[in-house]
């Protein structure tokens, strides 16, 4: 791993710690273990990393290096050192793995926070974020549905949108954590229209030159024609037909029983789905070890795993930590970076 700090085009990946009592830092310490082929910086707690490096019996292999602010790194780090960087007070010893803590979801919230403030601030190549949990970050004080809302809160971001990718489909959301019943009243034409946007700019982030944006509609056999519902030809139909005049290459609505399996088959390069289990289960059916959930529309690049803290097995030294991976990989593609 090479870095130089008077090259602004190797500014580290800040990966962000999670809930310190689920599976964040094991996942992390795996991934820093392999070599990641880019320089990273973690937001999280020294104590909580350096226990897990002994859990996991790589104290010969790797050390923590502390510092208060990224400013602070010199570059490059020694064989085996681990940049952590904590502006928030050291979690207590009462932080125990697949335990709720109101400590560890206030903290997690915070990391997200500094290393968000430092992209902003141009310090970061892309933020990777390891999972959160929402009960812990409510015992914390803290009342967001995910990350997708806090980041977009803490960059002022109006249009923005959480895609979720793999080898074989790419899935933006229209509407995200919100109950299923509040869906339909949500959705608006320029609503539609923004995430319609967005998918596009998010294939072209990914490489593809010529995007094919597919529409999911919200209603059995998207609506047929007003049999099951209005919403296509009400409010997907017109936005769809404004961003055609954008000469965006999108198409739909297509019912969703059949609109992933066509993309999957290379028809779509992306499909637009209308809400969260609409688009997530056909995503996170092909695997979560591969998974990658992207908020596109920020002011910089931000992907994480799409999978949860898993309570369950955390502490246990089992966590696979493939969803990260791809995290990371995909942070350096999209935000064109060239490894060594």
């Amino acid at each position: 791993m090479t870095h130089h700090d008077n090259n602004p085009d190797t500014k580290p990946v800040g990966i962000t710690l999670g809930d310190a009592a689920g599976i964040g830092p094991e996942i992390i310490i795996r991934l820093l273990a392999e070599g990641p082929a880019w320089p990273v910086v973690v937001y999280g707690d020294h104590g909580v990393l350096e226990r897990t490096i002994k859990a996991l019996d790589l104290a010969d292999r790797l050390f923590i290096n502390s510092y208060h602010r990224v400013d602070d790194i010199a570059w490059p780090l020694a064989k085996g050192a681990i940049a952590v960087v904590n502006r928030h007070s050291p979690l207590p010893d009462t932080v125990q793995p697949g335990v709720l803590n109101a400590h560890a979801g206030r903290a997690a919230y915070e990391y997200v926070c500094h290393a968000t403030d430092d992209a902003l601030a141009g310090k970061l190549r892309a933020v990777v974020t390891a999972p959160l949990n929402k009960a812990a970050m409510q015992l914390g004080g803290i009342n967001y549905p995910g990350h997708t809302e806090i980041l977009a809160d803490r960059t002022g971001t109006a249009h923005f949108a959480m895609m979720l990718a793999n080898q074989e489909l790419r899935v933006i959301l229209v509407t995200i954590h919100i109950p299923l019943v509040d869906v339909s009243p949500s959705l608006t034409i320029d609503k539609e229209l923004q995430t319609i946007r967005l998918a596009y700019q998010a294939c072209r982030h990914a490489g593809v030159t010529a995007p094919r944006v597919a529409v999911a509609g919200l209603n059995p056999h998207a609506g047929e024609h007003g049999k099951f519902g209005h919403e296509e030809s009400d409010i997907i139909e017109p936005a769809i037909a404004l961003a055609r005049s954008e000469g965006i290459n999108v198409s739909g609505p297509w019912p969703g029983d059949t609109i992933f399996m066509r993309a999957r088959r290379g028809e779509f390069d992306i499909v637009v789905a209308q809400y969260h289990d609409q688009g997530l289960i056909p995503v996170k059916y092909l695997g979560v070890d591969e998974g990658v959930n992207v908020t596109v529309g920020l002011p910089f690049i931000r992907t994480s795993v799409d999978h949860g803290t898993a309570f369950d097995i955390a502490g246990k030294g089992i966590a696979d930590a493939g969803s990260l991976k791809a995290a990371f990989n995909m942070a350096l593609a999209m935000s064109g970076a060239t490894p060594d």
